[in-house]
């Protein structure tokens, strides 16, 4: 029998919808990830993302993970110039030097973050009091861009030196490490 799914799902408006997305929406997106090192790796995606299609990151995943060097903040944060220009040369991840310079200073305020909180996850959690938002979607239409959170936790975010996390990005970053749950009512990976 088959399973009922968002019938958005990240290209399903597209004739095809490409595995690797099918396995993102199915057990990646809007479930709660607390892993610190998943926290970055999808900070640094979503703001790769900006502009281009999620389904180009996927496909790229593999390749960020390689070249980002496993999404380790303490070795992103210490990239120098001659690191950058390895990465503007990579064909297998985006190269724009904005977003790779941008995921290097993320990667320094990430560990200042950790610092201060002792993770990033105690400290991105504390928004919702730990507490997934389910928004109980029936329809498209019905899911913002982005929302009051998205927009308070955007601002806190650039506060403490974050790039590339306008409230848009932050929203869409919400749902896929599961603060929010944006997965339609009937969709059974709920």
């Amino acid at each position: 029998m088959d399973k009922k799914r968002c019938n958005f799902s990240f290209g399903a408006r597209e004739a095809r919808v490409s595995e690797k997305s099918l396995l993102y929406h199915d057990t990646r997106w809007c479930k709660p990830e607390h892993r610190d090192g998943e926290l970055f790796a999808m900070l640094v995606l979503e703001g790769m993302q900006a502009g281009v299609s999620w389904n180009l990151i996927l496909n790229k995943e593999e390749n960020f993970r390689r070249a980002f060097d496993g999404f380790d903040p303490k070795t992103v944060a210490a990239y120098d110039e001659r690191k950058i220009r390895a990465l503007m040369q990579d064909k297998g991840i985006i190269r724009n030097r904005r977003k790779i310079e941008a995921a290097i200073a993320n990667a320094r305020a990430f560990l200042q973050v950790q610092e201060e909180f002792g993770s990033f996850d105690a400290f991105i959690w504390n928004f919702t009091d730990g507490k997934t938002i389910d928004h109980h979607l029936t329809d498209l239409k019905d899911m913002p861009a982005k929302d009051g959170l998205s927009e308070r936790i955007s601002a806190e975010l650039k506060r403490r030196g974050f790039r590339f996390v306008g409230p848009t990005i932050v929203y869409s970053y919400l749902q896929g490490i599961g603060v929010i749950n944006d997965h339609w009512e009937c969709c059974d990976f709920r």
